[in-house]
């Protein structure tokens, strides 16, 4: 057996890499409430170029091992093909968006793009630690690196959340007149009685409070609050239709300190379950601003 498994070094420290990527891309592939990737056929995409993305990382090993130089290129050309992946799609959630009654916004639509390369790269890093170990130490060693990435894979799978931004309250929905308030920050102007006497029976308010200066423009963004409206429509439905922009989900910021009111009309009025889901919004990259850390304020503080 010993006999054998040295014989057979690289294949198996291959196969041992390939398996641990697999694994690794597994692991970061989840359907949840957003029905994406859609299942089967968009869990089938990703599978398969998890696969290819794991056989990448962990032939290289042996290919530099043989001083074959050349097999670098193809970690170049891998990682074109995962940029062509990122725009298809970012490409195809743009044309699904327009038929959303609440739109994700391009900055959500960039986050998942995003987030769809990284996790190839995150497989062939995973391979490669486990065939680089496995063929330069032994077998054992490798899968203990193998292990290890998966630790790591685990930590990068998902990021912060707003609830470690902000906190969150319910608010009166108010009809003052016209005018449309969310606690005392004005969100818009209702004109029609019939859809002042819809907002009075199923309107929603919530104000976001920021915990400090980074979280108060990382909440302004305009990307970053129509994820949070996006997230609250699709988990607790929306109460509209087509052609009715006086009932559309909204989030008005109030200028003075920067609190985020919401309103929206959801199918299911459940205000604890609306306050938890605002709580795991994720916090997208792309709206992530840090002011504090200029060095202007910084030498101001």
């Amino acid at each position: 057996m010993s006999h054998f498994l040295i014989a057979n070094k690289q294949l198996l420290g291959v196969l041992l890499g390939m398996a641990f990527g697999i694994i690794a891309r597994l692991l970061m592939l989840k359907t949840d409430y957003r029905q994406y990737p859609t299942y089967p056929h968009g869990r089938i995409i990703h599978i398969s170029l998890g696969v290819i993305a794991a056989a990448l990382g962990a032939v290289a090993v042996p290919a530099l091992y043989s001083k074959d130089y050349t097999a670098i290129t193809f970690l170049s050309l891998a990682a074109q093909q995962f940029r062509d992946v990122r725009k298809m799609e970012r490409e195809t959630l743009t044309k699904i968006d327009s038929l959303e009654l609440v739109s994700r916004g391009a900055t959500y639509i960039e986050g998942i793009a995003m987030v769809f390369e990284g996790r190839n790269y995150l497989v062939i890093m995973s391979s490669l630690l486990t065939s680089l170990f496995a063929v330069m130490v032994n077998l054992w060693v490798g899968l203990l690196a193998g292990g290890i990435s998966l630790l790591i894979v685990h930590h990068f799978r998902s990021g912060k959340t707003l609830s470690h931004i902000i906190s969150a309250d319910t608010a009166e929905v108010r009809v003052d007149g016209p005018d449309l308030l969310v606690g005392d920050i004005y969100i818009m102007n209702v004109g029609l009685k019939s859809n002042q006497d819809i907002i009075r029976e199923r309107g929603m308010g919530f104000i976001l409070t920021p915990l400090n200066a980074n979280s108060k423009v990382t909440i302004s963004n305009l990307g970053q609050r129509q994820a949070i409206l996006y997230d609250l429509s699709t988990i607790l439905g929306v109460y509209r239709d087509d052609g009715e922009p006086a009932l559309i989900p909204m989030a008005k910021l109030d200028m003075k300190d920067g609190r985020l009111a919401v309103f929206m009309l959801p199918q299911d009025k459940d205000k604890r379950k609306a306050l938890k889901v605002i709580g795991r919004v994720p916090i997208l990259e792309s709206a992530v601003r840090m002011p504090t850390e200029a060095k202007v304020n910084k030498q101001e503080g």
